[in-house]
């Protein structure tokens, strides 16, 4: 069975690994973390501009685009997808799990 996610993941290792010139994924990583954290951020922007726009096909390149970057995330910080998975099993576990927000008295 194909998983989309760790061929996209293994790609961007062996992109990084191999320095390959005119490679964008290359780049990223030879900008460092404040420029693939930029990235991470327009995209999440442009997600949000394409779903409030309801416009189906931009808002799955957008997502594309935003995993695409995150994943570069993932590799530049060690974060493996058997990470990710192991931490989305955990969640699916959990039942009743609605988080309570509580006020803060700016006063105190």
């Amino acid at each position: 069975m194909s998983n989309p996610m760790k061929e996209l993941y293994d790609t961007i290792i062996t992109r990084k690994d191999a320095h390959a010139e005119g490679s964008y994924t290359n780049y990223l990583f030879e900008k460092g973390l404040d420029k693939i954290l930029k990235k991470c951020g327009e995209e999440c922007s442009e997600v949000i501009i394409a779903a409030k726009n309801n416009d189906h096909n931009e808002l799955v390149m957008e997502i594309s685009d935003l995993l695409y970057h995150l994943t570069v995330l993932m590799v530049h910080q060690n974060v493996t997808v058997e990470d990710i998975n192991a931490e989305l099993e955990k969640r699916s576990l959990k039942s009743n799990n609605l988080k309570q927000f509580h006020s803060v008295d700016k006063n105190s």
